[in-house]
């Protein structure tokens, strides 16, 4: 047989349920009173409502506008990007990355973005050109240029072997600021990758002509896009 609770007992417990019942009700309340009051006063006072709004329009116009001029200054920065191979020598490995990244965003790439890192599949920065075509890169930097070890055909497979399944590359790109072997150029007519050597390199962060001016047998144009 199921017992009882005391009698005592579950008045106790009503009871506390009356009370926090009681409480949420004061509190809504009290809530409702106090915006009473706040709407009541605005009402009476509806000049300063008119000037809380005037600030907040102001307020947002001039961060839009400070937004604005920002976004302009860091377009006419990327525009005038330039680099010397002396610089770009001096680079670590992750900031070439970031370097080839920015020399896209300035040729007109305003998706270009740096992935390089663990679990990269071998792609180092993706971009969109304005005329739709995707880019996957990948970067070899060497801190002693063309002293340093040449890029061998295996660094060309591996990002070959992803770029275009993965990411849908129309252009598959490897740059260095050093050199590539001597089996690397075959394999990339073959593959239909594009080569960006330490001379070509120099002529395009230096430069101010786009990368898919400076290679040859690029892929035709996709449709216009957003970024155009």
């Amino acid at each position: 047989m199921t017992r009882r609770a005391p009698a005592r007992r579950r008045r106790r417990r009503q009871t506390k349920r009356q009370q926090r019942q009681q409480t949420q009700l004061l509190l809504l309340l009290a809530a409702a009173a106090v915006v009473y009051i706040v709407v009541t006063w605005l009402l009476a006072h509806w000049w300063v409502l008119l000037l809380l709004v005037l600030a907040g329009t102001g307020t947002g116009a001039a961060l839009l506008y400070h937004r604005r001029q920002r976004a302009l200054w860091q377009n006419v920065r990327r525009q005038g990007l330039r680099y010397h191979l002396q610089q770009l020598d001096a680079l670590g490995h992750r900031d070439f990355e970031y370097a080839v990244r920015d020399l896209m965003q300035r040729d007109g790439c305003r998706d270009a973005r740096q992935i390089g890192g663990a679990g990269d599949n071998g792609a180092d920065a993706l971009a969109t050109d304005p005329l739709g075509r995707k880019w996957v890169i990948q970067c070899k930097h060497r801190q002693n240029g063309t002293q340093g070890s040449a890029v061998g055909t295996p660094d060309l497979q591996r990002v070959n072997g992803t770029a275009r399944q993965l990411y849908g590359a129309d252009v598959v790109l490897v740059v260095t600021n050093g050199r590539f072997s001597t089996r690397c150029a075959p394999l990339a007519g073959q593959l239909h990758m594009h080569l960006v050597d330490r001379q070509l390199l120099a002529v395009w962060a230096a430069g101010v002509r786009p990368l898919w001016e400076l290679l040859p047998k690029i892929p035709p144009p996709r449709r216009a896009t957003p970024l155009s």
